[in-house]
């Protein structure tokens, strides 16, 4: 009874690692397609990074404090 479960494990295993071959494979073919359709070697990052935020100069600031304080004291 312990071989023959051992041997449907290792059958089980063969055919998960198989398709993790063919997947790899797969993986592969379509880098090495977008290598030769782009020229590029690798592709554009995941992660988008934000720009630095630019700092507002002082009449910006006090003409955004001005309007922030025209809103709190609504239409008059």
């Amino acid at each position: 009874m312990l071989d023959f479960f051992l041997g449907v494990l290792g059958c089980f295993v063969r055919a998960v690692n198989f398709v993790l071959e063919i997947w790899v494979s797969i993986s592969r073919l379509r880098r090495f397609a977008r290598i030769v359709i782009t020229g590029r070697l690798d592709s554009d990052p995941e992660i988008k990074v934000l720009p630095d935020p630019k700092i507002l100069p002082p009449a910006a600031e006090r003409a955004l404090a001005e309007a922030e304080q025209r809103r709190r004291n609504g239409p008059a």
